[in-house]
């Protein structure tokens, strides 16, 4: 089985430490630690079978296939497929204006 090189771009590293910092701000800190886990566990799962992830509708709407997705509900990991390497892209909330965020992140 061929494996992939998983890397994490600077944004998406801003990303999940906003996302730290709002659970525990808002819940619990031993929450924030548990989602931040599971995150972790589903992005190093990327470095086999990257293809299992889907296009991100927002984009694919727009024939815009370079990107997929994979959730940890309401967690959405956008990623890149480059060669044998995955570069995370960005770990939004799915629960906001999705068309928005991806424009500003990946179509610059």
């Amino acid at each position: 089985m061929k494996r992939y090189h998983v890397r994490l771009t600077h944004e998406v590293e801003h990303d999940l430490i906003d996302l730290f910092d709002y659970i525990a701000r808002k819940d619990s800190v031993d929450n924030a630690y548990a989602v931040l886990k599971q995150l972790d566990v589903l992005i190093l799962s990327l470095n086999q079978q990257p293809e299992r992830g889907h296009y991100p509708p927002e984009l694919d709407k727009h024939g815009i296939r370079n990107f997929r997705e994979v959730h940890l509900k309401p967690y959405r990991l956008i990623y890149e497929i480059t060669g044998n390497h995955v570069v995370i892209l960005a770990c939004f909330d799915g629960r906001r204006d999705m068309q928005l965020l991806l424009e500003r992140r990946l179509l610059r």
